[in-house]
């Protein structure tokens, strides 16, 4: 019987996860199918249950619910990294048929950041976002040994977060900073030419831009980046990277997802 399992997100139509799933199934031999399960906030818990019922295996978890579904009590169990976060990323099927959260994102990041030769040590990095991704890209970044983590957020609450405002009013704070992560959709597709940095805001002579967004492969925020002379890396290889993670905590079994990047249809 082919096992199944999913993404679960609002909306999906930009993802490549089922591409790249399943063909990592069909190289490792693995009579497995990944589905895209588009399903929006109040609907949830109901239809996870129906999947569970169904027999899903386990689900990848993209916005909006990365910490909306940490509230169902379907999930029984979570890593330390999880409880850390409070985001998930990867749902894993327990025997009794309730759920396991874990959070691949965090690592993926943080491995591919490596892979680029990015060194964020005794630092100050700049997250666009405060969500789920966001979060997991911020710890990746204290487990690497950054300095200053900082949120930029439309509505600061806390003491690492700031507005574009301030921002605007601090150039000098501005050119300390050596990382930009992008973790919000802005220039996803279909959205294509929007850009999360505001137009008449120098970015960061100094720093490398990051951009989880991959599809499309060069945003709009990475165009900027590259004419500003900055080195510019896009989503393509943090998505590789936690997919293998996501991949291997369903089956045990390791493949290397980086093999797929020629193939991916972008």
């Amino acid at each position: 019987m082919t096992e199944r399992v999913g993404l679960i997100g609002w909306p999906l139509t930009h993802s490549l996860s089922p591409f790249l799933h399943n063909r990592a199934f069909t190289a490792c031999g693995l009579d497995w199918r990944y589905e895209a399960l588009p399903v929006m906030a109040e609907a949830l818990e109901t239809r996870l249950r129906g999947w569970l019922a169904e027999g899903y295996r386990g689900f990848n978890v993209t916005i909006p619910h990365k910490q909306r579904v940490l509230q169902l009590d379907l999930v029984v169990e979570r890593s330390a990294e999880v409880e850390a976060l409070q985001a998930t990323n990867t749902l894993v099927r327990l025997e009794d048929g309730r759920l396991r959260a874990e959070n691949t994102d965090w690592l993926g990041f943080l491995q591919d950041l490596q892979a680029h030769g990015v060194e964020v040590s005794g630092r100050t990095c700049l997250i666009l976002g405060t969500g789920g991704s966001a979060q997991a890209v911020a710890f990746a970044l204290r487990r690497l040994g950054a300095r200053q983590v900082i949120f930029v957020s439309r509505n600061p609450r806390h003491p690492d977060q700031r507005s574009w405002e301030s921002l605007r009013a601090d150039r000098e704070w501005l050119e300390t900073v050596h990382l930009v992560v992008n973790c919000t959709p802005v220039g996803m597709y279909p959205q294509v030419e929007a850009c999360p940095w505001p137009p008449h805001l120098p970015l960061p002579s100094q720093a490398v831009v990051y951009d989880l967004v991959y599809n499309p492969r060069r945003t709009r925020l990475l165009e900027w980046a590259e004419q500003a002379g900055l080195q510019a890396i896009g989503g393509i290889g943090m998505l590789l990277r936690q997919a293998a993670l996501s991949f291997t905590q369903w089956t045990g079994v390791t493949f290397d997802f980086m093999s797929l990047l020629e193939e991916i249809p972008l």
